[in-house]
């Protein structure tokens, strides 16, 4: 078998280079789940996050370590690599985990919902008049 895939992936207008949040969280998965496909999502500025915030983000993960696990077992492989920034500056993480065969039989990821989150001030209705 050849070595992972490790695929480096931005989303949304003026994607910037990786930040230093996205390549924590893509070495700690790589070295923690040995994946084949391995895609790390900053998707901050969906969140409304100022440019480079790197708050909320979205992983695919391939690996062979999910095989016979569960959807719930296999997210908590993902976020036992990643409990310091889950505690810390990750604020959202939406988590893809599939093995290689099911990656291999369909390797489509489901559209993210959109945000609702808004700022503060849209949320309780202030016009600021």
């Amino acid at each position: 078998m050849r070595g992972p895939l490790l695929a480096a992936t931005t989303r949304g207008l003026g994607a910037m280079a990786e930040g230093p949040l996205a390549r924590t969280i893509r070495a700690k998965l790589a070295a923690a789940l040995q994946p084949t496909h391995l895609e790390v999502l900053d998707e901050s500025s969906r969140h409304g996050g100022p440019p480079g915030a790197e708050s909320h983000f979205g992983v695919v993960v391939v690996s062979g370590r999910f095989e016979g696990l569960p959807p719930l077992q296999r997210h908590r492989l993902v976020h036992a690599a990643l409990s310091a920034e889950l505690a810390g500056p990750l604020h959202a993480l939406a988590i893809v985990a599939r093995t290689p065969q099911q990656w291999e039989s369909d390797p489509s990821v489901p559209p993210r919902p959109p945000c609702l989150g808004g700022s503060k001030q849209e949320r309780r209705g202030d016009t600021g008049e």
